[in-house]
């Protein structure tokens, strides 16, 4: 029996609700399968704000109308990638005059169940060309376990996935692949953030309209780091109230290395940047530590909550050595950096910079956030273990831009 009756062409409403929720905007193209995707996309309201045209390849003369030749196979990563790019030029000549919202191609093509057998394997590749890179995906499929449209359902949710990831949105369903099916991916980034991997550049900037650049900011910001795995209401509202302190525009910053934790890849950087698409511009740095930070950002103020300000000033992350830690808080201050902490619950109770044991001589570097001011007790930890299949972030988690 075909298991067609389990990927029903049912809409997915929650994925495209928070696709729709978001500024990014796109041009797709797809050869083979993928119409159902674009069904999905129309069937909520708001696809105006994310489709700005869509292309439907079969005869190979419209191939070689967008792609400018004809290929000798199809469906293949390489064409995939090439759908992107010239998707993405394409959007980038339908965008508004004077927009800044975020823009991507989508390329899809496949070969899948049709009246007649096929000898090669059911498959599609997918590829997403933006302004961080191209990113690829890879789909074997099963022969025989689904009808063709069981096959275009599964396709069509693998170009949807593609699409949200690139339009910044968490914790949308896996795929329900079977045995025998598998899912590839390849991030191709773009010379910069190649560039800020291999360590030839310590910062790079994906400004909120996507785009990869180099030597901003100037004059200090209102900096929030983390890992933003994903990014929350939390992270979003204490950058502004923070902004609003300080008056200094926002950045936010994912450290490629971290002290504590495992390096991030450029894949998965790329997933988390996107979030920001139309918020705030993001740097990636290479900036593991605090003197790191204010050696690329100097006349910055970093946003930080008490956990993170207690660690700062705590021998035991300077490997016992108070004069290490006190070095490095003169390094920040000789940079013309300080702290903007705010408050965190823990433990059953409300801590705040007042619960901190500043050293003599540094007071002056840490200030703090009323809890009247700001507090909203979510962590991205939490958002992770509620994500259940189906679940997505809420759709209103994006601010105006700051």
């Amino acid at each position: 029996m075909k298991l067609s009756s389990t990927l029903p062409g049912a809409l997915p409403t929650a994925t495209v609700t928070a696709i729709h929720a978001t500024p990014h905007k796109t041009v797709a193209a797809f050869a083979g399968a993928g119409s159902q995707a674009l069904a999905w996309l129309h069937g909520v309201g708001g696809s105006s704000r994310t489709i700005l045209a869509a292309i439907d390849i079969y005869a190979p003369r419209s191939m070689r109308a967008l792609l400018g030749f004809t290929p000798a196979r199809f469906t293949s990563r390489r064409v995939a990638r090439l759908m992107a790019a010239r998707a993405y030029d394409l959007a980038r000549a339908y965008l508004d005059v004077g927009s800044a919202d975020p823009i991507f191609g989508l390329g899809l093509t496949a070969t899948i169940a049709t009246d007649r057998a096929k000898r090669g394997d059911h498959r599609a590749a997918v590829a997403v060309r933006d302004g961080l890179g191209v990113i690829t995906y890879d789909l074997t499929i099963a022969k025989g376990e689904r009808d063709r449209t069981g096959e275009e359902n599964l396709v069509s949710l693998l170009l949807l996935q593609a699409a949200a990831e690139a339009c910044g949105v968490f914790g949308t369903p896996g795929l329900p692949l079977v045995a025998d099916e598998s899912l590839g991916m390849q991030f191709h980034p773009s010379e910069l953030l190649a560039a800020c991997q291999r360590g030839d550049r310590d910062m790079v900037v994906v400004r909120p309209g996507g785009r990869v650049v180099i030597g901003e900011p100037t004059g200090g910001s209102t900096v929030l780091s983390g890992s933003f795995n994903p990014a929350h209401s939390g992270h979003l509202g204490l950058a502004q109230v923070a902004a609003q302190r300080t008056g200094l525009p926002v950045l936010f910053e994912l450290p490629l290395l971290n002290a504590a934790k495992a390096p991030i890849e450029l894949a998965e950087a790329r997933r988390r940047a996107l979030q920001f698409g139309g918020v705030a511009p993001l740097a990636l740095t290479r900036a593991p530590l605090f003197e790191d930070k204010a050696r690329l950002l100097p006349g910055s103020v970093f946003v930080v909550g008490v956990d993170t300000a207690e660690r700062v000033v705590d021998p035991r992350f300077y490997g016992g050595d108070p004069a290490r830690m006190l070095g490095s808080l003169g390094r920040i201050r000789e940079r013309g950096c300080r702290f903007l902490v705010a408050g965190r619950a823990a433990d059953g109770r409300f801590r705040t910079l007042a619960h901190l044991a500043i050293p003599d001589g540094f007071r002056d570097l840490f200030e703090a956030l009323d809890e009247d001011e700001f507090r909203v007790d979510v962590s991205s930890t939490q958002i992770r273990a509620g994500w259940q299949p189906g679940s997505q972030l809420p759709t209103d988690r994006r601010p105006q831009p700051t």
